[in-house]
């Protein structure tokens, strides 16, 4: 059995102050609507490091402490793991500086947490919202089953 396969690696931080998320809308046809900052872990690069640049790159932040809090993960082609997977690492923090500016990723926005329902979240925004501030779940996993993808949380 291969004990090795193709990952590709990703971050993704949940930003909050107060009862308010920071989400961007994200404008890439491949991942539309309204969804946590995030982006690549480049090879060599620390998790967190890619964390923090990620952060600075995409919202003008610097966070600070973002704690490791779920990974997220699904097939990478045709719903299969056997060829590939696809990693986030997902983090939270209320610790940052500087002030939200948007990039070429999307605009950035401060969304109360009870007017979530007014956007154009993406399509698992709410499942995996549920994961992140949840200590009692640290995985959230697609798994795919006769072409019908499921939502596994643990």
């Amino acid at each position: 059995m291969e004990r090795t396969e193709k990952v590709e690696l990703t971050a993704s931080c949940l930003i909050y102050k107060d009862d308010k998320i920071l989400l961007q809308d994200r404008v890439k046809n491949d991942w539309k609507g309204f969804t946590l900052p995030g982006g690549h872990i480049e090879i060599g690069e620390s998790i967190v490091d890619a964390i923090i640049r990620e952060m600075k790159e995409e919202t003008g932040l610097t966070v600070v402490n973002p704690k490791l809090c779920g990974v997220k993960q699904f097939p990478i082609k045709d719903g299969k793991y056997e060829n590939g997977r696809y990693l986030v690492f997902l983090f939270k923090t209320n610790e940052f500086y500087r002030d939200v500016v948007s990039s070429e990723e999307g605009s950035m926005h401060w969304i109360r947490k009870e007017e979530l329902e007014n956007v154009n979240l993406v399509s698992d925004f709410n499942e995996l919202l549920n994961v992140m501030p949840d200590d009692n779940l640290s995985e959230f996993q697609y798994i795919v089953e006769n072409d019908v993808w499921k939502i596994i949380k643990r």
